[in-house]
Formats: C-alpha cells, structure tokens, sequence
C-alpha cells in the first residue's frame, strides 16, 4: 500500500486518492481544426515510461484536489508530490531508456509446466443424475 503525501492534506493512504492519468498533457489551442486521428490522439495516446513519470492524482475522499506526482512505474517510489499548473520539477532519478511493460525476465509464466498435471487425478463417472438434476 502507498502512503501518499496530499499538498493539502498530508500523508494519507492510497485508498482515499484516484489514479488520473498522465500529467502535462497540453489542450489543443484550437480543437475544432483537429482531424479525427489528431484529436483521437490527444484522447487516447499516452506515454507508458518505465521508471519515473509524471502522474495526476485525486484527492478524492480528502480535500479533493488534484495534484501532480513524479512515481516510478517500477518500483512505486514517488519522487516528488507537487500542485497542479506547476512545472514538472527536476529529479536525479533518471527515467529509464526502456518503453513498454513487456519483460525478459524469467518468471512462472515463460518456463515451467504451466497447465496443472491431470495424471494423478480421477474422475469419477456416473451412469445416473443426482435428484433434481435435468438431464
């Protein structure tokens, strides 16, 4: 569980705030002039950096403000809480130059058996339905 520090509140527990998506993200000047896929990716395209990123967040059970936050997407530690319409601040962390959300790693769902062994198992058949049944 994440201990979120609110700007206005103080730290409080992930479960009073909502996840708003990707900070910084500019409205078009002129939204009118957009075609369908310039404003479908105004919509819809974001960012997905692995390591730190620029979040919005809600303070929703709280002082229900939003909020901006620097957070790595990998190890969840948040570098930096800051208000909305503010810069994003500099960090030391450095992003990570990888994109994307696939991984190499060896893990339990690239190797191994991964359906459960029938061999020891037995299945009983029954010639009648049990009372009640529809057959």
């Amino acid at each position: 569980m994440l201990l979120i520090s609110c700007p206005n509140c103080g730290s409080r527990d992930e479960t009073e705030f909502h996840y708003g998506g990707q900070a910084h993200v500019p409205y078009p000047e002129n939204p009118n002039e957009l075609n369908d896929r310039e404003w479908a990716e105004y919509l819809f395209y974001r960012d997905n950096t692995k390591g730190t990123f620029a979040e919005r967040w809600l303070h929703s059970t709280g002082c229900r403000q939003w909020f901006n936050m620097l957070r790595d997407t990998v190890t969840y530690d948040i570098h930096a809480v800051y208000p909305m319409g503010t810069p994003r601040p500099a960090t030391a962390v450095p992003a990570a130059a990888e994109v994307g959300t696939a991984s190499v790693a060896a893990d339990s769902t690239t190797i191994g058996n991964a359906a459960p062994s029938t061999s020891a198992t037995s299945i009983i058949s029954s010639s009648t339905a049990p009372e009640g049944a529809t057959k």
